[in-house]
């Protein structure tokens, strides 16, 4: 009887065993099928100085927002003296002697001291913001018959577009932004003066122009009722002038005028409001506006 059970009890545990066996191969297989959860791979940040650099804040934009052209009125040797051992100076200069030279007298991540007190569209200050363009030229000469003002070569030209292009395209510089010295300080400067053809960078694409057509399309308007002072005012400041708004055409409105048409119309620049003038400055306007 003894013997008997013994028989029935590992029989019976052989059974378990069995069962237990097939048990575990099925649990196996069926958590093998279960599809498993994709795996996320979190990037490491990117750490220097201890400091975690991995955000990128998207309310952002480049310092440099303006680029200022000016003119030396000295020499090249003494531009380079001047500009770079005395209390001036510019991130770039454009030589005057063949074969043209440009040299980098301040890092563009640097200010350079250019600008002065200077204001454009409400922005003031200007050297913390921009990047100055010295160009070699003597600027004018008073004679007896009256100023002279001095050609910049071709060759020199050429060199100026091209850095240009290059600055503006790389800091994304807004064509409006482009600026001689005379727009931004019109009080106290007059470069790059009448002889620099702004033309030419109109042409490549690098700052607004009144194209004639539209400037001819509203000077018939002008030319039968001139607007006031006050219009003018008004209309440079929205260009973007440091101009004032009294409505009387005073000695700091004049010198507004000029740079303006120094500008645009260098072949009359007397700082009186005229029809031409207010057609160019309205015709700028309105493709600012319509972009």
């Amino acid at each position: 009887m003894k013997k008997t059970n013994l028989y029935s009890l590992m029989a019976a545990f052989s059974i378990f065993i069995s069962g237990c066996a097939s048990t575990s191969v099925n649990t196996a297989t069926t958590i093998n099928t279960i599809p498993k959860p994709p795996v996320v791979k979190v990037a490491a940040p990117y750490i220097e100085n201890g400091i975690d650099k991995s955000i990128f804040a998207k309310s952002q934009e480049e310092r440099v927002q303006f680029l200022i052209l000016h003119y030396t009125a000295i020499d090249q040797p003494t531009s380079l003296r001047v500009l770079s051992e005395q209390g001036v100076s510019a991130h770039y200069l454009v030589g005057d002697e063949d074969p043209i030279k440009v040299w980098q007298l301040v890092p563009e991540n640097r200010m350079s001291y250019h600008a002065g007190l200077s204001e454009w569209k409400g922005y003031s200050r200007l050297n913390a913001s921009s990047i100055g363009i010295e160009i070699v030229n003597q600027g004018f000469k008073d004679t007896p018959e009256g100023r002279i003002y001095f050609p910049f070569p071709q060759a020199q030209i050429d060199r100026v577009i091209t850095l240009v292009k290059d600055i503006s395209a790389r800091y994304q510089i807004r064509p409006e932004y482009i600026l001689g010295h005379s727009d931004i300080a019109p009080q106290r400067k007059s470069d790059p003066g009448p002889m620099f053809p702004w033309k030419q960078l109109a042409d490549a694409g690098l700052i607004p122009w009144p194209q004639p057509a539209e400037v001819a399309q509203r000077m018939s308007a002008f030319e039968s009722q001139l607007p006031d002072v006050k219009w003018f005012q008004q209309k440079l400041a929205q260009y973007g002038y440091g101009v004032p708004q009294n409505g009387v055409l005073d000695p700091a409105t004049r010198s507004v005028l000029v740079a303006f048409q120094t500008k645009y119309r260098p072949a009359k620049f007397d700082g009186t409001p005229d029809a031409e003038t207010a057609a160019m400055l309205d015709t700028l306007l309105a493709n600012l506006k319509a972009k």
